[in-house]
C-alpha cells in the first residue's frame, strides 16, 4: 500500500508536449490554476482557471506577497579541454579561497590538473584547472582571467542555466532577460526561482493598489532544490543546503501582516523554505543571513506562510512533495490531471498555480 512518504505517491505521467519549450509572449499572460483548499472555498477542492495578471483579485487588502530578489547568473560555461574536446561546467558553490565547486561533463575526461579554456581559441578569455575530484561528477576548480572581477569574466563567456527538459542546442540570448525575474537585485542563483517570472513591474502595482503588502527575501537557488530525490522513503531525503537572507524591514512586515489577520503568500518554493527556516517556536520571523537545508516532507507543520504562487513541478521531486506537504497530495494531484487536461504548460517557462490553504 502506498502512503504519503512513498515517492511513487508523486509520480504522474506528462505528455512531452506540455513541457513549456518557450516563455509565454508576455509574462502575466501565462495560465493560472487557482487552488483553493481553505474551508471558506466551501468544497474540498475548489480550482478555477485564470491568467496570472488576475493574481491581485484573488488578494486580499492586508495580504503579504513574499518575493524572492535572487538573481540568477550565467552560470553554465561551455569551453575546450586540453585534448581540444568540449569540456562543460555548472557553477554550484562559490568556495572561500575564490574556487567554485562545479558539476562537470565529460567528469570522467576531468582529474585533478585537467583544464577547460573559454572564449576564442586564440585567446581564452577564462581558464578553469581542476583542483580537486568530488562525488557525482562535481568537481573543484580555480579559475584565470584578465578581467576585473570573476564574476565578469563568468559573464563574459556564460550562459544562462536553463533546465536540461527546455531542448535547445543553446539559450538565446533573451534567455538572459526571460529567465530572471524583473525585480531580481542579489546575483547568486544558478537557476530562476521560476514562479516570480510572471510578474510585470505593473502587475506588482496592482498588487500594491489592492492593498497587498510586498516584502522580499533572497534566496539563491542553488542545484540542490532540483536534485533528484534518491530514495524511496522520503523521509530519507535531504535537499541541500542554501544560502538566504531576510532583512529587518521585510521581517517586521510580514510579521506585521500576519498580526493584522493578513495572509502571508510566497512566490515560489525557494521562498517557502526561506521563511519557514526564519520562523521561531513563536511564529516570529528572525531575520538574517543563514544556510537552511529544511527539507519539507509529508507531516511538516507550516508557520510561516498561508498560502503559495508556483509553478508546476516534476513528478518524483522535492518541490511536488513540498507543495503536496502544504495543500495535500491527493488535492495537488486532482489540480495536475485537471491542468494536464486543459492544457496548461508545465515547469520553468510554464504557467502557474496559487495555492490557498
Amino acid at each position: 500500500m502506498i502512503t504519503d512518504y512513498d515517492l511513487d505517491a508523486y509520480d504522474f505521467d506528462l505528455p512531452d508536449g506540455l513541457i513549456a519549450q518557450e516563455p509565454a509572449r508576455q509574462r502575466d499572460q501565462s495560465r493560472l490554476l487557482v487552488v483553493d483548499t481553505s474551508e471558506s472555498s466551501g468544497a474540498p477542492l475548489a480550482l478555477a482557471d485564470t491568467v496570472f495578471a488576475a493574481l491581485p483579485t484573488y488578494l486580499r487588502e492586508g495580504d503579504v506577497l513574499v518575493l524572492n530578489d535572487t538573481r540568477v547568473f550565467p552560470a553554465r560555461l561551455v569551453g575546450r579541454r586540453a585534448t581540444g574536446g568540449r569540456g562543460e561546467l555548472l557553477l554550484v558553490e562559490a568556495q572561500v579561497d575564490g574556487s567554485w565547486t562545479a558539476l562537470a561533463r565529460p567528469a570522467k575526461k576531468l582529474d585533478v590538473g585537467a583544464t577547460i579554456a573559454f572564449g576564442p581559441d586564440v585567446a581564452p578569455l577564462l581558464t578553469a584547472t581542476v583542483v580537486e575530484v568530488r562525488p557525482e561528477g562535481r568537481r573543484r576548480v580555480a579559475f584565470k582571467h584578465d578581467f576585473e572581477t570573476l564574476d565578469a569574466a563568468i559573464d563574459a563567456v556564460g550562459r544562462m542555466p536553463l533546465p536540461p527538459y527546455i531542448r535547445r542546442p543553446e539559450p538565446r540570448s533573451a534567455d538572459r532577460e526571460r529567465y530572471q525575474t524583473v525585480y531580481a537585485q542579489h546575483r547568486g542563483s544558478v537557476a530562476a526561482p521560476t514562479a516570480g517570472l510572471h510578474f510585470t513591474p505593473s502587475l506588482l502595482d496592482a498588487c500594491e493598489a489592492r492593498g497587498v503588502e510586498l516584502a522580499r527575501v533572497t534566496h539563491h537557488v542553488g542545484y540542490g532544490t532540483f536534485e533528484s530525490v534518491r530514495v524511496e522513503d522520503l523521509r530519507e531525503h535531504r535537499v541541500a543546503a542554501e544560502r538566504f537572507t531576510l532583512a529587518d524591514a521585510d521581517a517586521a512586515r510580514i510579521d506585521q501582516g500576519r498580526a493584522n489577520g493578513g495572509r502571508v503568500i510566497a512566490v515560489g518554493t525557494t521562498t517557502t523554505r526561506a521563511l519557514e527556516s526564519a520562523v521561531d517556536e513563536a511564529g516570529k520571523l528572525v531575520p538574517g543571513t543563514r544556510e537552511t537545508s529544511l527539507t519539507i516532507t509529508p507531516g511538516y507543520r507550516f508557520r510561516a506562510i498561508d498560502g503559495l504562487v508556483t509553478n508546476f513541478h516534476l513528478p518524483r521531486s522535492s518541490l511536488l512533495v513540498l507543495v503536496s506537504t502544504l495543500a495535500g497530495r491527493t488535492r495537488v494531484l486532482d489540480a495536475y490531471r485537471h491542468a494536464i487536461e486543459a492544457g496548461y504548460r508545465f515547469y520553468s517557462y510554464g504557467d502557474a498555480t496559487l495555492i490557498l490553504t
